[in-house]
């Protein structure tokens, strides 16, 4: 199933979560995305029926591993493209919104060579 840009910021959201507090319910995506919990549940639904996410008995959201592997994906493009916007002199905030949209359109090649660029330059 391909996934929306709009589907991986739930997935990536869901993986900061988990790194933060260990489990995440719906309610906890849906404060920190700012979202509506109808919003949350829908986008939920669509996630596991796509194969990306999981829910327990107790409502607890689990990433599948083709979720986890998506997730980490624009994770790490996130945290890489907000600290290079950041090294090169904008403020966080605007690198963070930035970032948030480069990290859906980028190719895995173009990524992968500014990663390597970046590795010689250190």
């Amino acid at each position: 199933m391909k996934i929306h840009a709009s589907g991986e910021d739930y997935l990536e959201a869901v993986l900061i979560l988990q790194k933060k507090q260990g489990m995440v319910r719906s309610i906890d995506l849906a404060r920190h995305m700012g979202f509506s919990k109808p919003s949350i549940s829908h986008a939920v639904g669509v996630l596991r029926d796509g194969g990306f996410l999981t829910m327990d008995e107790d409502g607890f959201l689990h990433l599948t591993d083709i979720g986890r592997e998506v997730a980490e994906k624009i994770y790490e493009r996130h945290q890489f493209f907000t600290e290079q916007l950041v090294a090169a002199g904008v403020d966080r905030e605007t690198a963070e919104q930035d970032a948030c949209r480069i990290e859906h359109v980028i190719s895995d090649t173009s990524f992968q060579k500014l990663k390597e660029k970046m590795r010689e330059t250190d």
